[in-house]
């Protein structure tokens, strides 16, 4: 998608995000955050945290920082900060997710979720996810990837060329996450609703 594409259709869905895409996207949303709870791992970058849905999940001795290129959208997440005390969330700061202002190696986890069909160049951003985490690390994305068969595979490829409008393409394809030659695939298991979604993680291999 085009970057003011993203930002437009992000300002549109803002104010009512939360009751629209927020529940269609629950599940995978806490399939993330609950496998990343369980990991022995101290510090979080979640890249697209929009209105901040996930933030109340994470365990409370995690350190967690946020990321969006729409300030709408870290303007209600910051509301959510302060309403209900997440001392956890160290810091929300707008950003494009293509050139992520931190040092390599600075996170145990970076995750995406339902973000990664929406925003521009997503093999820069998967580079730029994989260049912020630290050896042995994991990535964890959720999100909705393409079918290549069936009545859903068509309606896909049909919503396609209106991948501006709707703020994210629905025909995006999974191999495009799994080019980044320094990540590997270590789990990946489809999720409701009728499997639309797909949970997956990357791990970092050492250098």
């Amino acid at each position: 998608m085009e970057l003011n594409a993203v930002k437009t259709s992000y300002a549109r869905w803002a104010p009512v995000y939360d009751k629209t895409f927020g529940v269609v996207t629950n599940v995978g949303r806490r399939a993330a955050v609950d496998y990343i709870n369980a990991q022995d791992v101290e510090t979080v970058l979640e890249v697209g945290v929009g209105t901040g849905l996930a933030l109340p999940n994470y365990r409370p001795e995690l350190k967690v920082t946020g990321i969006d290129f729409s300030e709408e959208m870290l303007a209600k997440a910051q509301v959510k900060v302060e309403n209900q005390g997440l001392d956890h969330v160290q810091n929300l700061r707008q950003m494009d997710a293509r050139n992520l202002d931190f040092s390599d190696a600075s996170f145990d986890v970076v995750a995406a979720m339902h973000i990664i069909s929406v925003v521009p160049d997503p093999e820069h951003v998967m580079a730029e996810m994989a260049r912020v985490c630290k050896p042995s690390g994991l990535i964890v994305i959720t999100n909705h990837f393409a079918r290549e068969t069936g009545m859903l595979a068509r309606i896909e490829r049909l919503s396609a060329p209106f991948a501006n409008l709707l703020g994210w393409h629905s025909d995006f394809e999974i191999s495009t996450v799994l080019k980044q030659p320094d990540l590997a695939a270590i789990e990946q298991k489809s999720l409701p609703p009728m499997g639309m979604m797909t949970f997956l993680v990357l791990q970092k291999m050492d250098s």
